[in-house]
């Protein structure tokens, strides 16, 4: 193969809980995190250098995207290819909370194993994702899984869940690094996964939407008040089984009782003033063909 296309998911947090700020500067992260339908597309082929275009600009270098970064890493990880030409149709947006860049960056390190006979479940592959950002080596598994951590150690795969989602996000984004500001000025007490771990071993998703929890979900609507008007909306509608903010914002998601929900949310989001998709879990990361 001198060429593959891979499917780069997005996600939602099922539970996040923030804690204090370790020496490393990071925060303690615990967190629950499942992988949707609703994807970025990035097509990868062999070439003489590492070089990146983008369906949408996003503001920064090509050297700076996260996509590019990992092609270079994988490059000097293992010593090949010399370089790749990688194309990424953005979907998922920026500053949503949904690891659209990290969930790239796994796309470019799977996509790179396979153009070079590697498997994907190699644990240098892992490693190399973790060094290079929180949630990357997850999106090489993908379903869900129970996180620590700065976010990236996985601590153990739980049972994915189908269930629709209506994703609904303000026209502004939150930028990580304010929200983490604002979380340490006024920190929240992060409680425990146990409800949204039980629910998804149960399969059970009236549940899963009645456990949903994320500390951080004041500090984005600080940020972005529209914020809390989108997670009060969707969370009073017919047909939702609980709603919560996706990682820092500002995106929040519902998981809905059936298709035709997460559809009648994401039609009417737009009347509203949001960005909005009808999408729903997946059972998988990261996946290619040729």
């Amino acid at each position: 193969m001198r060429r593959v296309v891979v499917t780069a998911p997005a996600k939602v947090n099922l539970f996040l809980g923030i804690g204090g700020t370790r020496p490393d500067g990071y925060h303690d992260v615990t967190t629950v995190i499942h992988t949707l339908e609703f994807a970025d597309t990035v097509a990868i082929e062999l070439a003489d250098e590492v070089s990146l275009t983008c369906s949408e600009d996003l503001g920064i270098p090509a050297e700076d995207n996260l996509a590019f970064r990992a092609a270079i890493a994988f490059a000097e990880e293992f010593g090949e290819p010399r370089g790749a030409a990688i194309e990424l149709t953005k979907r998922v947006p920026a500053g949503a909370g949904l690891a659209g860049g990290s969930s790239d960056a796994a796309a470019v390190l799977a996509g790179l194993a396979a153009l070079t006979g590697r498997d994907v479940a190699e644990p240098r592959l892992a490693a190399l994702a973790q060094r290079l950002g929180a949630d990357i080596a997850f999106f090489l598994v993908g379903g869900a899984a129970l996180m620590s951590g700065r976010g990236d150690e996985i601590e153990r795969a739980l049972p994915a869940i189908s269930v629709p989602v209506a994703l609904v996000k303000p026209l502004a984004p939150v930028h990580t690094a304010l929200a983490y500001r604002a979380f340490d000025a006024d920190p929240v007490e992060a409680g425990e996964p146990s409800a949204v771990v039980a629910a998804l071993e149960s399969g059970d998703a009236a549940a899963l939407g009645r456990a949903l929890a994320n500390n951080m979900t004041g500090c984005a609507i600080s940020l972005v008040p529209e914020v809390g008007d989108a997670l009060a909306w969707v969370s009073t509608e017919p047909g939702v089984l609980g709603a919560a903010v996706a990682g820092s914002g500002s995106s929040v998601f519902a998981l809905c009782s059936d298709d035709g929900v997460a559809r009648r949310i994401a039609n009417d989001a737009p009347g509203r003033g949001f960005w909005s998709v009808a999408t729903a879990t997946r059972i998988a990361g990261v996946t290619w063909t040729e």
